[in-house]
Formats: C-alpha cells, sequence, structure tokens
C-alpha cells in the first residue's frame, strides 16, 4: 500500500497496489485501460491523404500523422501531461496543436510540418495567449478565437502577416467557421448576455457585419460551418425553434434561410458531404446515436446501417465514405468506415491488445417531479438475483448525457461487483431544449431530485442495497456528488468527487473566464446579483449535514474547478473530524496519462470497498 504524498496536509488516499487478488481479473480491468485508441483521423481537405488523430499508443494522449497513401504513422506530440487539441491544414503541409502548461488549458497554437524535422513555432503571430475559443484554417487565411478574463478577441491572420484583431468584446463568444473562400467569419456570441443560449454573426475579414441571426432569449444558434464549395455562402446551423436539436441552411450571400424538416424523435447533428448536396446527420435518441444521409435537393432522408450504440463523431470522405468512431457499452471503441457500396471494414486498427468486453446497459424511465427520467444501468456479468452495492456514476457537463457508449471506468466498478447507474437528470442534453434548461435558477439541486427517485427506483426494484449506496462523478458529478452527500445525507454510505465545484462563490471568483459567463447565464446572474442562489447550491453550505465518508480528486492546475475553492471544502470537513481523503494530482481538468488514470481509478474503487466493508 502507498500514500500519495503531496503539498495538501489532508489526510491521503490509500493507493492500492492491486484491487483484486484473482490475477486474471486484476489484468483484465487494467487491460481496458491501456489498451491503445484512436479518434476519428482528421484529414486536410485539399490533401485528404493526409491525416491526424488523437491516440493514447504511447501510454499518454498525445497527435499522430497518418500518410495513407504511404501508410505511416507519426508520434507528432510528446508532452508529460498529453496533448487532445489538433487539427491539420487544409493543404496537409502543417500539423497544428494547442500548447498549454501542464493541463491548465491556457495557452496559444503552435504548428509544425506535417513530416517533422523541425520543431513546432507559433501559428499565429500577432495573437495573444488565452484558452482556445475556436480557430477556422483556410489556404491563405486564418481566423483565430482568443478567451481571457478580457472577454472575447478575433484575429485574423493574411498571407503570413502578423494577425489583427477584428472582433473584441467582453462577453463570451468565439470563431466558429471560416468559408471556403476565405472572405467570411462565422462567429459564436454573447453579446445579449447569455453564452448558453449563443447568437450569431457574419464577418467580413475586416471585422465588418456581414449578417446576423438571433432567435431570441432561451434559443441558441450553433454554426457547424460552411459549405465545402468554394464561392457557396450557405452556412449549416443548428437551431432549436421547436423545443430540440434540429438543422438549417443560411445563405449568408442571399441573407435567406431553409429549415430542414427531419421526421425523427429525439435531438440531430449534422455535417456537410464533400460536394455540398448532402448532409450526413447524426441522430441522438434516447442515448443511442444513427446515422442518416439527407439529401438536400430531394428532401430524401436515408438511413446509413450502422450497429446499435454511441456515434461519437463521423465524417465524409471525397469518395462518399463516411467514417466513424463508435462504441457501445459491452464492446470498445473502433473507427469504422462504411463505402458508398454498403460494405464495412474497420479504418484504423490500434497497436497491441485489444481492450476486454464489458457488460451490456439496460434503460429504465423513472417519474421525478420534472417528468421522465432516463436513466441507464448494468449488473455485474452473472451476478446473483438481489441487491447490489450500487454506484450512481453522475455526469458532467451538465449539457451533456451519458450513453450507451463503452467504459473502462464503468468496467471496473462492475468487475468489483458493483451496479452500476447513469442518470439524464434534468439539464442533460439530448432530451430536448426544456430538459436541459430545467435547471436555470436553481442548478444542482433539481437534478439532485431526479437523482433521488432513480435512487428510489433501485432500492424498490431490488437493484440496490440501499445501505450501500454510492454517489459517484467528476467534473459536473463531481459537484452532484458532494452537493448529494450534504443535502440528501441518508441515501449515501460513501461518495467519490473528481475535479467538483466545492465552494461555488470561490470557484467563481478562480474559474476561467468562459466558465463565469456560463454560470451567470445559469445561474441568473453574478454572485454580486443573485449571490443567494449561489450559496443555496453550493456544497460547502451544506458540509456540515454529510455522514458518509468522502474522496476528493483534484488537479492542481485546473482551470474549471480550480484548488483553492476545493481547500475551501476539505478544510471545512476537517474541522468536523469527518472521515474524508484526498488525492491531488499535477494536470488540469482531468488526465490524459493512462497510467494516472489508472491509478486515480484504483484509488477510488479500494475507497469505497474499504468503507463499505467489501
Amino acid at each position: 500500500m502507498r500514500q500519495y504524498q503531496g503539498v495538501s496536509n489532508h489526510p491521503p488516499a490509500e493507493v492500492p497496489d492491486t484491487l483484486f487478488a484473482d490475477a486474471d481479473a486484476e489484468s483484465r480491468w487494467r487491460a481496458r485501460f491501456t489498451a491503445a485508441r484512436v479518434s476519428l483521423p482528421n484529414w486536410a481537405r485539399d490533401e485528404p491523404d493526409r491525416n491526424i488523430y488523437i491516440s493514447n499508443a504511447s501510454g499518454v494522449f498525445e497527435i499522430y500523422a497518418w500518410d495513407r497513401a504511404a501508410g505511416t504513422h507519426r508520434q507528432v506530440t510528446d508532452r508529460p501531461n498529453g496533448t487532445y487539441n489538433g487539427t491539420i491544414a487544409p493543404d496537409g503541409e502543417h500539423i497544428w496543436w494547442f500548447a498549454d502548461s501542464d493541463g491548465d488549458e491556457f495557452g496559444s497554437w503552435v504548428s509544425e510540418p506535417f513530416g517533422g524535422g523541425s520543431k513546432a513555432v507559433p501559428a499565429v503571430p500577432g495573437s495573444v495567449r488565452g484558452y482556445p475559443a475556436g480557430l477556422g484554417i483556410g489556404r491563405t487565411t486564418t481566423a483565430l478565437g482568443v478567451s481571457n478574463d478580457d472577454g472575447t478577441t478575433v484575429f485574423v491572420a493574411r498571407n503570413g502577416e502578423p494577425a489583427a484583431v477584428v472582433y473584441q468584446n467582453e462577453h463570451d463568444g468565439g470563431v466558429a467557421a471560416l468559408s471556403r473562400d476565405e472572405t467570411l467569419i462565422g462567429i459564436e456570441h454573447s453579446e445579449h448576455g447569455d453564452n448558453r443560449h449563443p447568437a450569431l454573426r457574419v464577418l467580413g475579414l475586416d471585422g465588418s457585419t456581414v449578417a446576423e441571426k438571433w432567435d431570441g432569449e432561451g434559443k441558441g444558434l450553433d454554426a457547424v460551418g460552411f459549405s465545402p464549395v468554394e464561392g457557396d455562402q450557405r452556412l449549416l446551423v443548428r437551431h432549436e425553434r421547436r423545443g430540440r436539436e434540429e438543422l438549417l441552411i443560411w445563405d449568408v450571400a442571399a441573407d435567406t434561410e431553409v429549415e430542414l424538416e427531419i421526421d425523427l424523435p429525439g435531438e440531430l447533428a449534422a455535417d456537410w458531404y464533400p460536394d455540398g448536396t448532402a448532409l450526413v446527420v447524426v441522430h441522438t435518441h434516447e442515448a443511442r446515436d444513427s446515422l442518416y444521409r439527407y439529401d438536400l435537393t430531394s428532401g430524401e432522408l436515408t438511413k446509413l446501417d450502422t450497429p446499435a450504440g454511441t456515434i461519437i463523431s463521423a465524417d465524409v470522405r471525397p469518395d462518399g465514405t463516411v467514417e466513424y468512431s463508435w462504441s457501445n457499452a459491452a464492446m470498445p471503441g473502433v473507427v469504422r468506415a462504411l463505402s458508398t457500396d454498403g460494405t464495412e471494414r474497420v479504418l484504423l486498427e490500434p497497436p497491441g491488445h485489444k481492450a476486454p468486453a464489458s457488460v451490456e446497459l439496460m434503460d429504465v424511465f423513472v417519474s421525478s417531479e420534472g417528468g421522465q427520467v432516463h436513466a441507464l444501468y448494468a449488473r455485474p456479468a452473472g451476478s446473483p438475483d438481489g441487491p447490489l452495492p450500487t454506484v450512481f456514476s453522475l455526469h458532467g457537463g451538465p449539457h451533456s448525457q451519458d450513453e450507451d457508449r463503452f467504459s473502462a471506468y464503468r468496467a471496473v466498478w462492475l468487475d468489483a461487483g458493483f451496479a452500476v447507474v447513469h442518470v439524464n437528470y434534468r439539464g442533460s442534453s439530448g432530451y430536448g431544449s426544456a430538459w436541459r434548461d430545467a435547471i436555470e435558477g436553481r442548478p444542482g439541486l433539481t437534478e439532485l431530485a431526479d437523482v433521488a427517485a432513480v435512487h428510489t427506483w433501485a432500492v424498490e426494484k431490488g437493484l440496490a442495497d440501499p445501505a450501500k449506496c454510492v454517489v459517484n462523478g467528476a467534473s459536473w458529478g463531481g459537484y452532484l456528488s458532494l452537493l448529494a452527500l450534504g443535502t440528501q445525507p441518508l441515501l449515501w454510505a460513501a461518495g467519490v468527487a473528481g475535479v467538483p465545484v466545492a465552494d461555488y462563490l470561490a470557484a467563481y471568483e478562480d474559474e476561467m473566464e468562459p466558465l463565469r459567463a456560463f454560470d451567470r447565464a445559469l445561474f441568473g446572474g453574478s454572485p454580486d446579483e443573485v449571490g443567494d442562489r449561489y450559496v443555496e447550491c453550493s456544497p460547502i453550505t451544506y458540509v456540515d449535514r454529510v455522514r458518509a465518508p468522502v474522496l476528493v480528486v483534484a488537479g492542481e492546475n485546473d482551470p474549471r474547478c480550480p484548488i483553492r475553492q476545493i481547500e475551501n471544502y476539505l478544510a471545512r470537513l476537517a474541522d468536523r473530524d469527518s472521515p474524508y481523503e484526498v488525492y491531488r494530482y499535477d494536470a488540469g481538468h482531468g488526465s490524459l496519462v493512462v497510467a494516472e488514470t489508472i491509478k486515480q481509478t484504483a484509488i477510488e474503487v479500494h475507497f469505497v470497498r474499504r468503507h463499505l466493508g467489501l
């Protein structure tokens, strides 16, 4: 047994050498994390044989270059805490990646040759460091968004000259699209004061306004991208005019639009086919995805043959082949290619061993005060009938959702004998605008009412042992976990909170500006304006009611859930002599290092089993 030795004076978390006495079981759970994974390749628009992707093949998530014609792969980045934000120039000559410091997300874009051979250099001289706020790269023009405490700044660089500022505003926003002919820049902005429901503006390269679109209060617009055809200034946009995410085509030159009537339940996302005549549509409904081709001339919608599960991303090659990244709860992720003749193959096989499979998720719909809550749950393979120790694993976001996708993290809890429950509480995406926005003005407490309803269902149905229920999550899920331990102390036998909001007033002071803007939109104002709401919804308000043992995992360089506000919460636990442990690591809002992820997972499972007497 080892203990983490950090700068904190709080009780350090125990780091177990193993989780399972059985060697095969120990090997299996670790193999799910160490198995190499790859993202969907992103190719150069004008040289589609030149690609980049992200992989953990080295043990750290980094950017790789893939020359399809030559069949060669090259690791591009090699940084201690990994790299996940990258793209490739249209001509395929240079790879761009975002250089931050130890996961703090603050930095600048750099570029290097596709084939390597020289160090990365600043990609946009004349710009400033900050948080990334969108990027559009053309042949001769680059549009770059930067966010910092001053708000949002958009730079334009042309023909290798230093960048010039074409837009600056105190509100959150960013670059969303650059037209194919490199004359127009689409930006999303929140000058109306609500970055959760952005408006659109199209700028000329000199910063002049060409066109505007805003659907009014509580209705956001997201720019997906301009048509890939030269001279075609149509912009694909997602809207929510009918209470769910749908699609429209905005002809910016004519300032006209066409709403696409696609008769499918759930929500829609899309991107262009290379010739601009069709869209590849990702349909999300009840935590599962399917793919379609939508013909923009005829309106014909054709379902593509993809397996049930979650489609993480999809794109269309110049020859019409649809490439997509897919997994489901039982089967690890894979990148597939679906040809126009209907044949399919695995596109990109990472090196090394394959991740062992897990078990399928089951669906349940539970009545709560706000409507029907969709939850997903799983029991360990071969487990006996009757109630089990149960982990309620709460997703982050909050505007995200748990889906039917593979999770090595879920699988290790199942291996350890726990049932696992995911709750797509109010605030989750994928279930319409009203469901997503129902937490406005009272975040945290609203979601936990739905979690409590699912907890009641799980106990009454004999799935969950009421004396051994654990609340667990990271980011917003970590926030909810701490809040649940204080506001629902009788429901939980233990809690695990990764990179959480713990003291909302202090978090607001220290977090990155885009998140302060998000919080103002979510709460209806800043702490100076609606301070009572922040206090009501803050875990530290209820810390004296916490009964269960608590494990907190925190990143030293986290700009989203900063360390000071977590220390404030831990100090209050220490004053009460409550059972708690802490693990701090030297990175930001999560880790891209496989060994670190394995370590944190082992700490969490070991902590819970120890305190539940398992």
